[in-house]
């Protein structure tokens, strides 16, 4: 007996003017299963299932579905199809409670007047059916990140989805939360749903799939049971290479205090207090990770210390000097070095060449010249800049391409180059891999290592919890503005963070 499919995806083709981000792709999914997608950032993953989902025309290709081949002309007719997708950015009204969300397009109506008791009393019946506990009362605004995850998952079976897309599901939520995901889902399995989840993150492929497709450069390279993989198979697929998990850490005799932060406390553009009274030292040769949800206070956090947003109150020393609402330049000048989560919006020039972007912010100390030193010393520029794609291996080796014509880890390695040949004693990489391939991963963790050796204070933002505990001596957890706790490397833990990362406490 063949097997049954839900799913099937022929040679799927897609193409934006030049640029093709599915090339004939051939996908297949089980009825009944958890089937991963895996491939790095830009791979054609999201792309493949938007086609699914009906908000992009595959340029050619078929879709069937339980055998019937499928013209999917929108999400609307997606949704009739039994075709339900959970995207990373949720689609909710704050403002309206659950059940209310829920129903909108859908309303139960008596005559004319909608029917809320009728809503509320369907919401229930689903959630309970799934093991989604939630109030169909609470509104949207008022529940955590997860729970908003939950009332996703809630509004798609509401509409009857047999087959379930999640793109990235567990890229907002706490190691606590992402444990509760992998039970809904399985949950969901039992109940007979199939679902196709979309990540870069290998182990939760191996924690929760069936099987894997892995996509590279907009083709499926290859596909396996998830009991025969490895990270290192799965890596070794999406980069093309062998990918080293392991880092090399050597050993730092950690020196003076050269980072003092002090009850520092910052309002956001809204004028909302996003960090609150936050105090911490960093020392030389010393990394401090900082773990969080987003949202909660990092980013601003990173910008009072490097003036890009005013500070209320507290202090900021850097190697004894006051830096408190000093201007950007200033604070550069005074030895620290910043790789911004946003490198398009704060770290580089789309539009100027490779070599023009490593010469931003240090062109009038390392690259003027002339009487008043209004020129700049363009031999120069091109020879260091030669000199750093050969030394950070930034691919292809030309330093007068387009900066946004790179790929994404290339543009990234761009930014830490700079950052790191700068003059600094203090460096703040605040997301330094994100949107990275896995093997330019490895080479940014090396080189922020070398930093540590070299006996530079460091302090490290990131998303990703792993990165944060290879990384970090110490981890400080950031919860709604304000430390809520600090531990060593040897004493911290997922579980541990995540207890933190949620608000709660490690004495409870």
């Amino acid at each position: 007996m063949g097997k049954n499919y839900i799913l099937e995806m022929k040679n799927i083709r897609k193409v934006f003017g030049k640029v093709i981000a599915n090339d004939n792709i051939t996908f297949k999914v089980e009825t009944g299963e958890i089937h991963a997608i895996v491939g790095e950032n830009g791979a054609g993953k999201s792309t493949l299932m938007k086609i699914l989902n009906g908000l992009y025309q595959p340029t050619s290709g078929e879709i069937h579905l339980s055998g019937e081949k499928v013209e999917i002309d929108g999400p609307g007719e997606a949704a009739r199809m039994k075709i339900g997708m959970v995207y990373q950015h949720f689609m909710l009204v704050p403002t309206l409670t659950v059940a209310e969300n829920m129903v909108l397009g859908y309303e139960p109506k008596t005559g004319i007047k909608l029917d809320m008791k009728k809503a509320i009393n369907e919401v229930k019946l689903v959630s309970e059916k799934y093991g989604l506990k939630i109030d169909p009362k609470a509104k949207i605004s008022d529940l955590s990140v997860g729970m908003q995850q939950r009332v996703e998952i809630l509004k798609i079976l509401f509409k009857g989805a047999e087959l379930l897309v999640f793109d990235e599901p567990t890229a907002v939520l706490t190691p606590q939360e992402v444990k509760e995901m992998y039970k809904i889902m399985r949950t969901l399995i039992k109940e007979g749903k199939t679902i196709i989840f979309i990540t870069h993150k290998l182990q939760e492929v191996l924690d929760v799939s069936d099987n894997i497709t892995v996509i590279r450069r907009g083709k499926n390279v290859g596909e396996m049971k998830s009991e025969d993989a490895t990270k290192e198979k799965i890596a070794n697929m999406m980069v093309g290479r062998a990918v080293l998990f392991e880092l090399e850490r050597k050993d730092v005799k950690l020196g003076k205090v050269l980072v003092e932060v002090k009850n520092l406390s910052v309002d956001n553009h809204l004028g909302l207090k996003s960090v609150k009274d936050v105090s911490f030292e960093i020392r030389e040769g010393e990394i401090l990770g900082v773990a969080g949800v987003e949202g909660n206070g990092q980013t601003e956090l990173v910008e009072a210390i490097t003036g890009l947003m005013k500070v209320k109150k507290g202090t900021i020393k850097i190697n004894g000097k006051n830096l408190l609402n000093k201007s950007p330049r200033e604070i550069t000048l005074s030895g620290v070095s910043h790789m911004p989560e946003d490198r398009h919006k704060r770290a580089a020039v789309s539009e100027y060449s490779v070599a023009y972007n490593l010469a931003l912010g240090v062109h009038k100390e390392k690259y003027s010249k002339g009487l008043f030193g209004i020129n700049l010393d363009f031999d120069k520029i091109n020879s260091e800049s030669t000199e750093f794609l050969e030394k950070y291996d930034v691919r292809p080796r030309e330093i007068d391409k387009e900066f946004g014509k790179l790929s994404g880890g290339n543009q990234q390695k761009v930014i830490v180059a700079r950052e790191i040949e700068k003059e600094h004693n203090f460096m703040i990489a605040s997301q330094p891999t994100r949107g990275v391939d896995i093997g330019a991963i490895e080479s940014i963790h090396n080189m922020i290592l070398e930093e540590k050796v070299k006996k530079r204070a460091i302090l490290l933002m990131s998303a990703e919890l792993s990165e944060i505990l290879n990384l970090s001596d110490r981890i400080a957890v950031m919860f709604e503005g304000k430390i809520v706790g600090m531990l060593d490397r040897k004493d911290a833990t997922e579980e541990k963070l995540g207890i933190l990362m949620a608000g709660g406490s490690l004495d409870d």
